[in-house]
């Protein structure tokens, strides 16, 4: 299985520290928040890895992380593309298609910390469909959220009104080679962009749509108030 790591966008609930850089490299306690991503991409196993970006500072991950091996270990091989302007995470994902080649691809967004080894099993363990990765949350309507009845998930709603669930998708996706065609049969969503929640919604029409929970801590770092609390979820297991 192949990575990709989605660390595109600009950032702008994060401004003013992100006037000058990516967000994806501003510090998380000891390390710059790309590390972590990649760090549990590691961990599960997954050593080929693409990098999606853009904007102006780009060239900023390549002189901070080269190919990987001085950081991560001589196997990982990092990989990086470059995505012109935004369009929602299917069209990030979809500038990583031709580095896949037809293999499972394990989907992270560069601005999710987890707890470490929490993917090991979400990753060696998939086989075939869509997988997605569920944490409970005391603020589900900052997320996508699964309906789950018994062992399968029955509804994906995105940033609920209601409360219908406290179940989070995560960052963190498993899909088969079946994403690409989906992904072509996307339409944008009112906010004008490709949803991943609706990506989601094919896998589960097909009845393909796996779910595990993720059973340690984990945090998005998009907001100053999550970007807190990955530096002291990151600094807690230093």
């Amino acid at each position: 299985m192949k990575g990709v790591i989605l660390a595109g966008g600009f950032g702008t609930r994060l401004l003013p520290l992100t006037a000058v850089t990516n967000k994806h490299l501003l510090p998380v306690f000891d390390k710059p928040l790309i590390y972590y991503p990649i760090q549990t991409l590691v961990e599960a196993g997954i050593t080929e890895i693409m990098i999606v970006t853009g904007g102006s500072w780009a060239g900023d991950f390549l002189q901070l992380l080269g190919n990987g091996k001085k950081a991560f270990g001589g196997h990982v091989n990092l990989h990086y593309t470059y995505q012109d302007g935004a369009g929602g995470i299917p069209v990030a994902l979809s500038y990583a298609k031709d580095f896949v080649n037809g293999e499972d691809v394990c989907v992270i967004l560069g601005d999710n910390v987890f707890e470490k080894d929490v993917a090991i099993d979400f990753v060696q363990s998939f086989t075939k469909g869509g997988r997605v990765l569920l944490k409970e949350v005391e603020d589900p309507q900052r997320f996508g959220v699964a309906v789950v009845t018994g062992d399968k998930i029955t509804r994906i709603v995105e940033k609920p009104k209601e409360l219908i669930s406290n179940l989070a998708i995560t960052g963190l996706y498993c899909f088969d080679s079946q994403v690409w065609d989906f992904i072509d049969t996307l339409a944008p969503s009112d906010r004008g962009e490709l949803e991943v929640t609706d990506l989601h919604r094919y896998y589960l029409q097909k009845e393909e749509l796996e779910y595990k929970v993720c059973s340690g801590w984990w945090t998005d770092a998009g907001t100053f108030e999550s970007l807190y609390k990955a530096a002291t979820y990151a600094r807690s297991q230093s």
